[in-house]
């Protein structure tokens, strides 16, 4: 959850369309947030920069900070970890530099012997001398432990099977050597957020207040009377301390588990000569790692074979400088990611012994992150506050002047202040009391709770989202997804379920009958193709000795690749044996293709190929047909091969081809550097195969589509596959409607839109339905190109080369099984299971936390409304006010943290997904809420301030003493408020719906807060009058109290059927005054 310094900026400012309800281009150069003046109205905080945070915290008014401004941004201790970042990165600096002095100089001494490693239990070194060794990058010390060979014998390690991997095995190595993990600070305690809880100013007024009242009381009318007054605002104040208090902590522990889950990285690992996917925290020292682009490095460690292996130390070193490691450099530090290449480690250092453990124990702490919501209701509280506080004042002094002029009376008539009569004890008594009437009504009006509403329904949502396979990494992301207007999806394993297989394959020139029949191959050509298999690969094949089924790893292209090759007889480990490899070209999304040179003991060079099959194609001057004899690719050949490829492609399939060529052993670079820089000969190929491979469409995808084009979101495949093959995935997911629909700007390829200028992919953009044979650089130009439109685009993405459209986007949706590290880290939430119907579930859930927080609002400001003007005009016409400081206080509790609590948990509903999506401008308040709240809190006022100023001959209490009937009369309309809320939460659910009550029995947490609130309020009216200042009720006035608070059902009702129109009521009268 954790903002960081600012990443970057928009250029693009939204202003809202209220045809559309999507923003549209207004061409502002500056950043989106800092196009307004309004220190509220920040579109997106993904980007905001620090000094745009502090100016509407600045800008708020706020009674408690601690409290309010518990989950937003941390400025302070942001700058503290950026300070403590450049701490750590500095002593590795220092490190590196003294590193290269000493090498310096053992090349003029003579190294002495090494000291030898003391032995930590089983194992033959300790942990000081590999955790000193790596950290130090002290190549000498390796050469003379014998390389990584040597080490891994000392650390008892297979470097091709790994540890051994049982318990006793892994528990040895944990003993000896630590395990991955590094001490974190501690969560707040429940005691913390108490004294949170505290600060609030009002609440402190409130106990000043209680306490002066209580010692007064006690004073004038002796303990056993005078405590009442004092002591029921005290324990009213606590009650909502404590309250306040439970619900924060519960909310605290819900992000703990959540920060945990996001922590908790997923890799492989060799154990026993197999590769098993474990836990980051599980790693233990003598782990074999394989590493492939896009990981991010687990643990520090030892090189001790890789291919074109780049590593980006920026999170440790500060400097964006990728350094290749072979090696000459083997050392592997921990939090580095793997920009290129692959490899694989042995680890040799975890958890705090590792640069990156004592960095991440240092700044463990998360910040916080404000989400765009929070931001604008604060604006909104802000308001209301202020308008609450000059309410109060104007309560405050209305009552004083009354009181001291002697205009205030008791019920019976008598006069509470006499000037020169009224001793000086009861006149500060009747002022505290005034006093604190007023105060109570700040705290009433004060929405103090209405921002931390946000973070109360984003933690259920995101506690409730990883049910829904989704793993929320920005809080402002979850929110944001309920404005998207556009989805742009990979298809592979997102849209189809990534389960392929090889089903046809044209081999020697003409298609085979049964692509696994190995019979039909010819000794050269089964040779070579098995060969170009097992070699050009980052997968890797498991035969268990005993039997059993081969376990095959890798991407699940790679994975149909090397089962297809198994079938045609391949033995993974004897074939890989049997050459070495020289140089790799990993796979490139730019170019399509990865390729790597082998030599064989005849000192013979082969070169394979693998890759899109259009574009390998392309570089073949001949093929091997089905008897091993190569044959000059005609022109005739050439187009039918082409033509299989476009058949397969028009089949869903994905074709890719696998090609070598041989090469000259003397043209290969002799030395390791050279090589590292070889580009890979890619023309004059032979064509060994063209594969097609099924990837199925996932199960209700199409459903999923049809959800999001219903609710106004238009779904977009972008893919690197053939334009043919997306074109048909995209008919069957129902991207695409039919044939008709499949031409070009709607199906384009990445080249031709990657041609356009600016303002031509502008124009296209908004038609693109599919893009096939895309680059990720593609797919970024058509996230700008969205946004520069005005659209809030969600991206999914896996890829490393999908980084930067992933941070672009307004969401960024990173895949959680098939996503590289390097994506996840820039992504703003994670889709565990990879499937498109997960990401449709986001987009209900962030439409449902703006909907809830709407409902809420509602609720809220139709307390805050009736009860100030209920008390004003009582205060001001007779001086005296039906709902006193206890009260309210109950009210503020059921308003605030118990209301939040039932309606900002609200689980969405399919009627979000009927309606556009939000625009980030829109209103918060609607002009259907302000109708809804006019008429309840309309109807309040005139019902209770009846009753106020005519409730004692309505109530038939002219026969009881004035004091009695005023207490029965203000009791009722204290209970008939707190019931009208009660039956208003309720409306509240549904504000544009007529059945208020659809889906009401599944919300448990909403029936249980309603059923605490009434069973409290009989208690409170039955039980607690001396607390309260109210008297039991009869079964009469409680049916009264019951009817008053039900007609606002049929009131909301009849109150829906009045139509509002369209334009917001604050554009409205904008324009009425330009």
């Amino acid at each position: 959850m954790s903002n960081g310094p600012s990443r970057g900026s928009s250029p693009y400012h939204r202003r809202y369309d209220f045809e559309s309800g999507v923003s549209r281009g207004r061409g502002c150069e500056e950043d989106d947030n800092e196009c307004s003046s309004d220190p509220f109205d920040i579109k997106t905080t993904k980007n905001a920069s620090l000094e745009r945070l502090k100016r509407w915290r600045q800008a708020a008014l706020v009674l408690n900070a601690s409290r309010r401004f518990r989950y937003t941004l941390d400025l302070k201790k942001e700058e503290e970890k950026e300070q403590m970042r450049r701490k750590i990165r500095a002593h590795a600096q220092v490190i590196r530099a003294a590193l290269l002095f000493r090498e310096a100089g053992e090349r003029v001494n003579v190294l002495g012997p090494l000291v030898p490693p003391h032995p930590t239990g089983d194992y033959a070194i300790g942990r000081e001398h590999l955790a000193s060794m790596t950290r130090d990058h002290n190549f000498s010390a390796l050469q003379q432990y014998g390389g990584v060979k040597g080490l891994a014998d000392l650390l008892k390690t297979n470097l091709e099977k790994g540890t051994i991997g049982d318990d006793a095995d892994l528990l040895s190595r944990r003993n000896a050597f630590g395990s991955n993990t590094y001490p974190q600070k501690k969560g707040r305690s429940f005691w913390m957020f108490l004294w949170e809880a505290w600060q609030d100013l009002t609440l402190i007024i409130l106990m000043i207040a209680a306490a002066a009242s209580l010692a007064l009381g006690i004073k004038t009318e002796g303990i056993k009377e005078g405590w009442y007054d004092g002591g029921s605002i005290a324990f009213a104040v606590l009650l909502v301390i404590v309250v306040t208090a439970v619900s924060d902590y519960r909310q605290s522990l819900q992000f703990q588990n959540l920060n945990e889950e996001k922590r908790n990285i997923r890799l492989e690992v060799i154990r026993g000569g197999r590769r098993v996917e474990i836990s980051i925290f599980d790693i233990v020292v003598g782990d074999v790692i394989p590493l492939k682009i896009g990981d991010q490095v687990p643990a520090d460690g030892i090189l001790i074979s890789g291919h074109s292996l780049a590593i980006d130390e920026s999170s440790m070193t500060g400097e964006s400088k990728i350094v290749h490691k072979d090696q000459k450099a083997p050392f592997l530090m921990s939090g580095c990611k793997v920009a290129d290449g692959y490899g694989t480690m042995l680890v040799t250092s975890v958890g705090i012994n590792t640069e990156w453990g004592l960095l991440m124990a240092s700044i463990s702490e998360d910040t916080g992150e404000e989400t765009p919501l929070q931001v604008r209701l604060n604006g909104v509280a802000t308001f209301i506050g202020i308008v609450g506080l000059l309410v109060a004042l104007a309560v405050l002094v209305v009552l004083l002047a009354r009181y001291f002029t002697g205009h205030t009376k008791d019920p019976d008539g008598t006069v509470q202040f006499i000037r020169g009569k009224t001793r000086v004890g009861k006149a500060v008594d009747g002022a505290i009391k005034i006093v604190t009437v007023a105060v109570t009504i700040v705290v009433v009006a004060v929405p103090e709770g209405l921002p931390l509403a946000v973070t109360l329904t984003l933690a259920y949502s995101m506690r409730k989202m990883m049910a829904d396979k989704a793993l929320v990494r920005r809080l402002s992301a979850c929110e944001t997804m309920g404005s998207a207007t556009t989805i742009c999806s990979d298809k592979t394993g997102t849209l189809t379920l990534n389960q392929m297989t090889v089903v046809e394959a044209y081999v020697g020139g003409e298609k085979m009958d049964a692509p696994d029949n190995a019979l039909l191959l010819s000794p050269t050509l089964s040779s070579l193709l098995i060969e170009g298999i097992a070699q050009n690969t980052t997968g890797s094949v498991f035969m268990p000795e005993g039997g059993g089924d081969v376990e095959i790893s890798g991407s699940p292209t790679e994975k149909a690749i090397l089962y297809w090759g198994v079938k045609l007889g391949m033995k993974f480990d004897r074939v890989r044996s049997e050459s070495s490899i020289l140089h790799v070209f990993p796979f490139n999304s730019e170019k399509k293709r990865g390729g790597v040179a082998v030599q064989l003991p005849n000192s013979e060079v082969h070169i394979h190929w693998k890759g899109a099959a259009e574009i390998v194609l392309a570089s073949c001057t001949a093929y091997l047909d089905k008897n091993g004899s190569r044959e000059p690719m005609g022109e005739d050949k050439d187009k039918a091969f082409r033509k299989a490829i476009e058949d397969m492609a028009a089949g869903s399939l994905r074709c890719v081809a696998i090609a070598y060529r041989p090469y000259d052993l003397d043209n290969v670079p002799k030395e390791e550097e050279e090589r590292a820089g070889w580009q890979l000969p890619e023309d004059d190929l032979i064509l060994l195969a063209i594969v097609g491979i099924k990837d199925p469409c996932r199960p209700g995808v199409r459903d999923s589509v049809q959800l999001c084009i219903n609710a106004g979101v238009k779904v977009r495949m972008v893919t690197g596959d053939n334009i043919k093959t997306a074109k048909a995935i995209a008919l069957e997911c129902g991207i695409l409607g039919s044939d008709a629909d499949a031409f070009e700007p709607n199906l384009i390829e990445g080249s031709v839109f990657r041609a356009m200028s600016d303002k031509e992919r502008e124009e296209v953009a908004e038609k693109i339905s599919v893009m096939g044979r895309s680059s990720p650089n593609d797919k970024l130009l058509l996230v700008q190109a969205l946004r520069k439109r005005g659209h809030v685009v969600a991206v999914t993405g896996d890829g490393t080369n999908d980084a930067p459209a992933l941070h672009e986007a307004d969401i960024g949706l990173a895949m959680g099984i098939q996503g590289t590290e390097v994506a996840k880290e820039n992504s703003d939430i994670i889709i565990l299971d990879d499937n498109f119907a997960s990401v449709v579930k986001v987009v209900r859930w962030g439409r449902s936390v703006y909907a809830n927080i709407q409902k809420f609002i509602q609720f809220q400001l139709t307390v805050n409304v009736a009860a100030l003007i209920i008390n004003v005009v009582a205060a001001v016409s007779s001086g005296s006010v039906p709902l006193n400081a206890v009260q309210l206080l109950w009210v503020n509790l059921i308003m605030d943290t118990l209301g939040a609590l039932a309606l900002a948990t609200e689980p969405p509903t399919d009627h979000l997904m009927q309606r556009k999506p939000v625009g980030r401008s829109e209103p918060l308040i609607t002009n259907i809420m302000w109708r809804n709240l006019i008429v309840q809190a309309l109807y309040q006022v005139v019902v209770l301030l009846v009753l106020n100023f005519h409730g004692r001959s309505i109530l038939h209490l002219k026969s009881d003493t004035n004091a009695h009937a005023d207490k029965v009369k203000n009791t009722l309309i204290f209970n008939a408020f707190v019931l009208c809320q009660i039956f208003n939460e309720f409306n509240a659910r549904k504000p544009d719906e007529i059945n208020v009550f659809s889906g009401v029995t599944r919300n448990h947490l909403f029936m249980g807060i309603v059923g605490i609130t009434l069973v409290l309020q009989i208690i409170i009216i039955e039980f607690l009058g001396k607390f309260t200042s109210t008297v039991r009720l009869n079964w009469k006035y409680w049916l009264v109290s019951v009817a008053i608070g039900f007609i606002s059902w049929p009131l909301a009702i009849l109150g829906k059927l009045i139509p509002v129109p369209e334009t917001p009521f604050g554009e409205f009268f904008k324009r009425r005054r330009s």
